[in-house]
């Protein structure tokens, strides 16, 4: 990478992270471009240049939140995705599941706050959101199908179910509600959500 493009990059970070830190303090509606760039220390003229709009900016936020670098690379594309995936060990499997969505909300949490704050009252950011439940829905579906080709779900299961219920444990609302309203720490919400995982989706043991 040349210097000018490390440049670049480091300056769409420090704006991505400005506007993270004025997002989860003021809220997506009180934050203005302007007030963001000067938490940045960029003209706001870069600013709008680099991401147009400030719907753009908190959607790559949170992209980049959720994959924990920058790099485009799709969800199911990634190594330890696929890993998870092709575990032949059911229990594993969902285990390092537990583990994933662990680390991502750890990173993406405050962001996912944000957009369902904003969504109510702002139809670009109700679009994001439910584009993410979406996306979301989508990967799970993907470890729900590998999971269900190695093992016999728990009886009266079917995917389509199995896929509900995996969504629902690992919800940003269920993991808010653990880590933040009930204090617990990221590692107990992961062994918890594991354990809740191979209970609700797999045959007794």
């Amino acid at each position: 990478m040349s210097v000018r493009a490390e440049k670049a990059q480091a300056n769409r970070q420090r704006m991505r992270t400005a506007a993270q830190t004025l997002f989860t303090s003021r809220g997506y509606s009180a934050t203005s471009m302007q007030a963001i760039a000067d938490e940045a220390g960029m003209a706001v003229q870069t600013l709008y240049f680099t991401f147009r709009t400030k719907r753009a900016l908190l959607s790559e936020l949170l992209d980049v939140a959720i994959a924990g670098d920058d790099e485009p690379v799709p969800t199911l594309e990634r190594p330890r995705v696929l890993a998870a995936i092709d575990n032949p060990d059911p229990v594993a499997q969902l285990q390092e599941l537990a583990g994933i969505a662990r680390e991502i909300y750890e990173r993406v949490a405050p962001v996912l706050q944000v957009v369902a704050h904003a969504a109510p009252g702002d139809p670009e950011i109700h679009e994001l959101w439910m584009t993410n439940n979406a996306q979301r829905a989508v990967v799970m579906e993907r470890f729900i199908a590998a999971l269900a080709g190695k093992t016999p779900l728990r009886d009266g299961l079917d995917t389509a179910m199995a896929t509900d219920i995996a969504l629902a444990l690992q919800s940003p609302e269920m993991y808010q509600f653990f880590t933040t309203r009930r204090g617990w720490s990221p590692d107990r919400w992961q062994q918890w959500t594991a354990d809740a995982l191979v209970t609700q989706l797999l045959p007794p043991r």
